[in-house]
């Protein structure tokens, strides 16, 4: 009987052991962040600071890059994923405002298939013009530009990355709301569209402000406004559009959000996690070199403000008519 007692109480022990053990290793497993664009840009660079962060609060999160159809493949991949809180997200302006309006079809609902975590970062675009056109136009203002357009009308034109894109989006909202005409001419990518602006083949663009940053500096550029209500850190001397056209805002924005159905106490600790990092002193630090400001919210703020986004550039892309498929 002894030994059948001592048999027994290994056996309890040895199985206490094991669903420790299995406790502990599913604590364990690293969460899985998805990057729905390519290793190198400042979504993904990013996500690796804050992924470093975290890691002594959420262990290791792991950075999955999975780029292409302008981001839709890596945001379906986190809509896809069970909602146990190991697999997250970002959440971008294309992914979550543009492209369900843009493409005719999407495999995800942007407003119901994911729960939000907390918005990431805000990067202003810049309304710019090659400097040598703006002096010779006499253009220093967001009125100026406003009153010469009206005046010459059809002379005006404006460069971007190509039909959809930020740039074109930012471009059509302008004329809508300043009541004025400029041919969008659109090009392969930001970096053309830069070249014809520098070039002098188009008179004005809405590029990212980190992109324009160093030509605006070395004065081959003119920062004429930033595209965020308030003026940005980054450059305080250049006023909002919307201290001429009130409430013009459409910059671009990043955040982290999981799947739909993932436990609100997983989504606390996660946001708890992700909120104080990014109000980490050497976070912002290291997100001013890539001209982006860290904004911390709650999932509930984050929620809101994808929806109202969401509406928002359903007007835009559908004013503009702009389809990729």
């Amino acid at each position: 009987m002894k030994t059948r007692h001592f048999l027994i109480t290994l056996l309890a022990s040895a199985a206490a052991l094991l669903a420790t053990g299995q406790a502990a290793a599913q604590q364990q497993r690293p969460i899985r962040l998805v990057v729905p664009y390519a290793a190198g840009g400042p979504i993904d660079v990013t996500a690796r600071i804050l992924a470093e962060r975290v890691k002594d609060t959420l262990g290791t999160v792991i950075i999955d890059n999975k780029p292409g159809a302008g981001g839709n493949i890596g945001a379906d991949a986190v809509a896809k994923a069970a909602p146990d809180g190991l697999t997250i997200g970002i959440a971008a302006t294309a992914t979550h405002a543009v492209n369900p309006w843009l493409y005719s079809k999407i495999p995800f609902n942007a407003a119901s298939d994911f729960a939000p975590i907390t918005q990431m970062v805000r990067v202003p675009n810049v309304l710019v013009m090659n400097a040598e056109t703006a002096q010779r136009l006499k253009i220093n203002t967001v009125a100026d530009l406003i009153r010469y357009a009206k005046a010459n009308p059809a002379k005006l034109n404006y460069g971007s990355g190509g039909n959809g894109s930020a740039g074109h989006l930012a471009g059509e909202l302008f004329k809508k709301q300043a009541g004025i005409f400029a041919l969008h001419i659109p090009y392969n990518g930001g970096n053309p569209a830069q070249l014809a602006l520098l070039s002098g083949q188009v008179d004005f663009n809405f590029d990212n402000l980190a992109t324009a940053a160093p030509n605006i500096r070395s004065g081959k550029l003119k920062a004429i406004a930033v595209t965020t209500l308030q003026r940005s850190s980054a450059m305080p001397d250049v006023p909002p559009v919307a201290d001429t056209l009130k409430g013009f805002s459409i910059d671009t924005w990043w955040g982290l959000v999981a799947p739909a159905g993932t436990p609100h106490d997983v989504l606390a600790k996660l946001n708890q996690a992700f909120v104080a990092a990014l109000n980490a002193p050497e976070t912002k630090t290291r997100f001013a070199t890539l001209l982006a400001e860290p904004v911390a919210s709650s999932p509930e703020q984050f929620g809101a403000f994808m929806k109202s986004e969401l509406s928002k550039y359903e007007t835009v892309v559908k004013t503009t008519g702009a389809r990729v498929d």
